[in-house]
């Protein structure tokens, strides 16, 4: 008996039944459903929930085996047992030993968010009595992608937890939360234990681990340093990375954000398939672009000098900002959850205008964290209905108007 036919007798035989939703989900994850519609439907179409979330897998693949490369990349480089990559093809960086550092490193990540992950949803599926639903498979695959490398992952499970629970099955599930899951994570990881989501160790493979060393007098071996682009800037320090090593990725960073290559690949697949909106990711470059603008005035003007300790990042050239941190891949990824975000035309306009410049200035005004994008887009989240409000009554009113003026 083939295991199709096992599945599919099995999801007979708990028919009705409390686990009748997990041996669903097992075999509608495996095959197509068998089940089809009975009454004339209004719309014909070849795409399901299910094939919409794996089509932003697919676009976020390239940036978790590009992340697997740079964090061993990063780890060697960071002990001096290699040179530069000396570019995007250098030898030092496509090696097998730092793709399987890498590996070793971010696998577990990912097995730990989506095994704890579906575990939540299949638990709730259980207990209430409904299918178990498919939004968490891009849940589990942003997760890992937005945190260190070497988060523990007893801290990964107890994030993962909360942010399914409480920022999703307590609202209802799959397209009624109203906070972005992956988003939820992340921020339950910064502000419970912050030690581990920012400084200059967390980013680079090996780094906390051999700081703590050193400072328990167990090695003579020197501290590793691995300083962001923006720990950089907000401390006024000279950065040693130039735009072509930020562009490619060749940087510190958590675990899918460092190459923006790799990042607009997957912008324009996701806005080819007409899964991801375009408005959206334009008009948080061009939010951010504009905070960036309006704070290299400021500086060119001489409200801010070199003495402030804003000045680092707010001397920042405007369209650098889109190529260090996190903001670009927030703008594809994260803030066109279509859940989340506004959902009329001029509404994306305005929230992702606002989701970048907000980012810009979280960024530039928070030096211990100078990364806002996340903080941003979940503020937006919640500002999402009302600004969907306002613009469809602003619509209705226009209407009104309109049929007054034939009245007339």
């Amino acid at each position: 008996m083939s295991l199709k036919s096992k599945l599919h007798d099995l999801k007979e035989k708990y028919k009705g039944k409390k686990m009748a939703p997990a041996f669903n989900a097992l075999h509608t994850f495996l095959y197509l459903p068998n089940e089809v519609t009975h009454n004339g439907t209004h719309i014909k179409a070849a795409d399901d929930l299910k094939r919409t979330m794996n089509t932003v897998i697919m676009a976020l693949v390239p940036c978790l085996i590009f992340g697997m490369y740079n964090a061993g990349y990063q780890h060697y480089l960071a002990q001096g047992m290699i040179e530069s990559a000396n570019g995007f093809l250098g030898a030092s960086f496509w090696t097998i030993d730092n793709l399987l550092i890498g590996a070793w490193t971010i696998l577990p990540l990912v097995a730990v968010s989506y095994g704890v992950g579906l575990a939540v949803e299949f638990l709730f599926a259980v207990i209430k009595g409904h299918e178990v639903e498919e939004g968490y498979l891009v849940t589990g695959m942003l997760v890992p992608l937005i945190v260190p490398v070497d988060i523990p992952l007893w801290m990964l499970a107890v994030a993962v937890i909360f942010g399914v629970v409480i920022g999703k099955e307590v609202f209802g599930g799959t397209g009624m939360n109203i906070l972005n899951p992956a988003l939820t994570i992340r921020a339950f990881l910064f502000f419970a234990y912050p030690t581990w989501m920012s400084g200059d160790k967390v980013w680079v493979h090996g780094a906390v681990e051999r700081d703590q060393m050193i400072a328990a007098g167990q090695s003579n071996l020197d501290a590793i340093s691995g300083e962001t682009i923006l720990g950089s800037y907000a401390q006024n320090s000279t950065v040693a990375y130039d735009y072509w090593d930020m562009f490619w990725g060749l940087i510190p960073g958590s675990v899918g954000e460092t190459s923006k290559f790799l990042i607009i690949i997957g912008a324009l697949f996701l806005i080819f398939t007409k899964i991801g909106s375009w408005r959206i990711m334009l008009s948080t470059v061009v939010g951010a672009l504009v905070m960036g603008l309006i704070f290299n005035g400021v500086v060119d003007a001489g409200i801010i000098t070199d003495s402030s300790k804003f000045y680092g990042l707010m001397s920042v050239p405007f369209g650098q900002h889109l190529i260090i941190g996190s903001i670009l891949f927030g703008a594809v990824f994260m803030a066109t959850d279509p859940v989340t975000a506004s959902q009329t035309n001029k509404g994306k306009w305005i929230y992702g205008f606002l989701i970048g410049f907000i980012s810009i200035m979280i960024r530039v005004f928070n030096p211990a964290y100078p990364e806002g994008v996340f903080l941003a887009i979940l503020l937006m989240n919640v500002f999402a209905p009302t600004i969907d409000h306002y613009v469809v009554q602003g619509n209705v009113k226009k209407r009104m108007k309109r049929l007054k003026v034939k009245a007339a």
